[in-house]
């Protein structure tokens, strides 16, 4: 059997799915690597919303879908922007979502890292950026998960100059009861964060963000670089202090920053492994076993999906992880919260589900293409 898919130029093309999974167990934990999968949400689709209404949220198939990445050993990297933070999960939606799965994270052993950040309020004083920060802070120490100081939209808009990081981040590093992980979110992924760190100049921006953390070694666990930039990423850890490790968040370059070179390696924070979980975890299992090139082997297919997900807009690859997620049958719906399945065409979710299917990502094929077909008999593709 064949599936037409429509192109980019408007014709439509014959694929010929596979027809079995990638064969990937759950298996031992990590030893080289610490890795968190940044995970998706999944929306309710009977809820009665509006794309400015809160989001509606099916509690139960999100926490499973939190299973399934700890069952492989993943860490999930809780309420990010994967989670559609700040596009469409508003601030009560994302703190019941920590609350939620930071109580699963204990109940089944899984490690959990949630976002901090300050998108209760849109813009403000610095003090008011600060109170923002502390209280989603305390929100996220009190349900016992680690936090990640997120990029903060009403930070970039108040900020005179890098004085002013310094000083917001400097009074919440000294106050948070554990080690942290920093966030540096591009402009790619967040067009309100151009100027991240009080220069738009990425040089200077890098000099600010390691003298926060040069700081408060003892306060940060690690830093996570979403720049899509492998080589700045690369220097940038070669500079750390020790002890604080660099999180990839780069979803273009990631099989060759988390091998590493011999002058270190990076761990990773990736949105990418939401639909890529069990084949990453194998991966890194072999990986821990001193095999960097079937490592690679594994890894360095996938990053054409990862490469198509994400490309401009890139804040838009969401939408991608969510209908993979759907066709692998991790959801019983392609409804987002916000609406955003609507966010990219027709012909990207084909070449997504093509591309995905190439991997054996989905581990029952026929559902995938069945449910495929549904969704390109909505837009009018006839089998």
């Amino acid at each position: 059997m064949t599936v037409r898919l429509p192109a980019a130029d408007g014709s439509l093309r014959a694929y010929e799915p596979r027809t079995d999974p990638l064969a990937v167990s759950p298996g031992a934990p990590f030893t080289s690597r610490t890795v968190f999968s940044a995970a998706h949400v999944v929306a309710d689709p009977y809820a009665d919303t509006t794309p400015d209404s809160p989001a509606a949220v099916d509690w139960d198939a999100t926490l499973a879908f939190r299973r399934h990445l700890w069952s492989h050993g993943l860490g999930v990297a809780e309420a990010m922007d994967t989670a559609q933070r700040g596009m469409g999960l508003d601030w009560a939606g994302a703190a019941e979502l920590i609350r939620r799965s930071a109580a699963e994270a204990k109940a089944v052993g899984g490690r959990i890292a949630c976002g901090v950040g300050t998108d209760q309020i849109t813009s403000g004083s610095l003090a008011e950026i600060r109170a923002a920060y502390e209280e989603q802070l305390a929100i996220v120490e009190e349900a016992g998960a680690q936090p990640i100081l997120m990029a903060s939209r009403a930070l970039a808009a108040a900020a005179r100059g890098p004085e002013d990081y310094l000083d917001v981040y400097g009074h919440l590093l000294r106050q948070s009861a554990e080690p942290v992980i920093l966030h540096w979110l591009g402009p790619m992924f967040d067009p309100a964060l151009e100027g991240y760190w009080g220069s738009s100049g990425l040089d200077a921006a890098t000099e600010t963000f390691l003298e926060v953390v040069a700081a408060h070694p003892d306060k940060v666990d690690g830093i996570k670089v979403s720049l899509l930039d492998a080589g700045r990423e690369v220097a940038l850890r070669r500079r750390l202090p020790r002890g604080v490790r660099c999180y990839t968040g780069d979803d273009f370059h990631y099989p060759e920053l988390i091998a590493g070179d011999e002058q270190g390696f990076s761990h990773a924070l990736l949105g990418v492994f939401d639909p890529l979980g069990p084949l990453a975890a194998e991966a890194v299992r072999v990986l821990d076993t001193g095999d960097t090139a079937g490592f690679r082997r594994l890894l360095d297919p996938t990053v054409g999906l990862s490469r198509h997900l994400f490309q401009p807009p890139t804040r838009f690859y969401k939408t991608g992880v969510v209908l993979l997620a759907w066709l692998a049958g991790h959801q019983s719906h392609f409804t987002m919260v916000g609406g955003l399945q609507s966010a990219r065409s027709l012909p990207h979710l084909a070449r997504a589900y093509e591309l995905a299917d190439a991997l054996g990502l989905f581990p029952d094929p026929k559902l995938a293409e069945e449910r495929m077909k549904t969704l390109l008999a909505l837009y009018g593709v006839a089998q």
